[in-house]
């Protein structure tokens, strides 16, 4: 009996993404509260009559008992705790939400435990079913790059240290933040950043989002997410897949 129950555990988990193994199983790759990111298998959730099915979707939040595998352990069951409803009426929310979780699973690595990217994830699937999502996005990019080691220094100058001034300062992603305009000079890859974007990104890193009452034009909107897409595209070394489905979905309008 004891051998069963050290075997076998629970867990809350949200499904980042789901991937085919053979002809009726999926690989899930799920991010928890206490044991980090994981990889578990769903054996038969492709069969028609499966009990699994809905609860193991990509978006979902659920609870799962788990049972230990050799190589992957195997999810025996699982009820869903939010299914985030808003999100997959919407095309544009449904990819802002997948948008987040690749970011979290580009930036992890499997069994390191991290509540506070859990919790993040978590809240930012519920801001994206109440909201149009592009301050809840920035939010949740520089927060996650705070709690995985890539903060973007906001108020002193990389290069000199001085404090950057209201002026129009320029951030370098290779360099991990703003630059004054003396310092700039010496380093390639830098794009401007207005005065406005720059007191966005510290309302936004300091914040415990209490950021409800913010608006921002279209243009710094942009701005923004284009400093964030540039940075976190140097650190993953590659474009993120659905920030260019993105794209698409803008153009098409």
């Amino acid at each position: 009996m004891s051998s069963d129950r050290t075997r076998v555990y629970k867990t809350e988990a949200i499904v980042l993404k789901r991937t085919n193994l053979g002809e009726a199983d999926k690989i899930l790759t799920l991010y928890t509260p206490n044991l980090g990111k994981i990889r578990a298998v769903a054996k038969g959730v492709r069969r028609p009559k499966s009990k699994l099915g809905g609860h193991v979707e990509p978006l979902t939040h659920s609870m799962m008992m788990l049972a230990r595998g050799q190589n992957l352990d195997i999810i025996t069951q699982s009820q869903t705790i939010s299914s985030f409803l808003p999100l997959r009426d919407d095309l544009w929310r449904t990819t802002l939400a997948l948008y987040a979780t690749e970011l979290v699973d580009r930036f992890t690595a499997e069994h390191i435990e991290s509540y506070p990217i859990y919790k993040l994830l978590l809240d930012t699937l519920h801001r994206l079913c109440k909201t149009d999502g592009e301050l809840a996005l920035r939010y949740f990019e520089l927060h996650l790059l705070d709690h995985v080691g890539y903060r973007p220094e906001l108020y002193h100058c990389l290069c000199c240290k001085s404090p950057l001034k209201p002026e129009a300062n320029l951030f370098s992603p290779s360099s991990g933040g703003v630059l004054c305009p003396g310092c700039s000079k010496s380093q390639p890859l830098v794009r401007p950043i207005s005065v406005n974007a720059l007191k966005v990104m510290r309302l936004l890193q300091r914040s415990d989002y209490t950021i409800g009452k913010v608006r921002i034009g279209s243009e710094l909107s942009s701005e923004l997410e284009q400093l964030m897409r540039e940075y976190i595209s140097y650190l993953l070394e590659e474009e993120v897949r659905s920030a260019q489905f993105l794209d698409r979905l803008r153009k098409e309008g």
